[in-house]
């Protein structure tokens, strides 16, 4: 067991992003035993939840435009995806063999229809043109914690995004990268020297 001042964040692990999900991730669905074995060894376990209302602003089908193309939103570069984890969907949920006994919080995000949210600690950039923060930081100081060890789906995104987010917020921040796998794996040497960069330690297993 991890001490008390260590917390796993497992990153939306959800139907959608396994392959024949609307938004596949290949070998997704490989991950899921080892994350949910790692999720027993932590006293303190965030699941987040990709959480869509339907015609969310991420989506191409909201703007006539193809999933993959990329727009300006807020002033910032936003990624058209498919229509993916609409709420109250079975893609939406989390994976079922998830032993969801052991999550202390299931934090839902990207609710918002006007804001993509990637990271578990704060939104995408919004129309005020700042991120708006999800309170998981201070949940996570609150009882004591220092250190966050994130997996799931997907390493390039929202892995990536809640990790760096950490650092930022002055948590110890580890990559436990055999348990995530990415959009676009051509791009992962770049993703894992940008983390490591950061100061984002990378380990294959724990």
């Amino acid at each position: 067991m991890f001490d008390a001042e260590s917390a796993l964040i497992v990153v939306d692990v959800q139907p959608d992003f396994m392959p024949g999900g609307a938004l596949a991730v290949a070998d997704g669905d490989a991950i899921v035993p080892g994350v949910s074995a790692l999720m027993q060894r932590f006293a303190l376990v965030v699941c987040t939840q990709d959480w869509h209302p339907a015609g969310h602003v991420s989506f191409g089908s909201t703007h006539g435009r193809p999933p993959f193309e990329s727009l300006e939103l807020y002033g910032a570069a936003q990624t058209l995806w498919p229509d993916h984890c609409v709420q109250g969907t079975p893609g939406a949920a989390l994976h079922a063999a998830l032993p969801l006994d052991r999550a202390t919080l299931v934090l839902r995000k990207g609710n918002d229809p006007r804001v993509d949210s990637y990271s578990a600690f704060r939104e995408n950039v919004g129309p005020d043109g700042r991120r708006a923060p999800t309170g998981l930081a201070g949940f996570l100081r609150d009882r004591g914690v220092r250190r966050v060890f994130a997996c799931g789906l997907a390493r390039d995104f929202c892995v990536r995004w809640t990790l760096e987010d950490a650092v930022t917020a002055g948590f110890e921040a580890t990559l436990v990268d055999g348990l995530t796998r990415s959009v676009f794996p051509d791009a992962d040497a770049r993703t894992r020297d940008e983390l490591r960069a950061q100061g984002i330690r990378l380990v294959d297993a724990l």
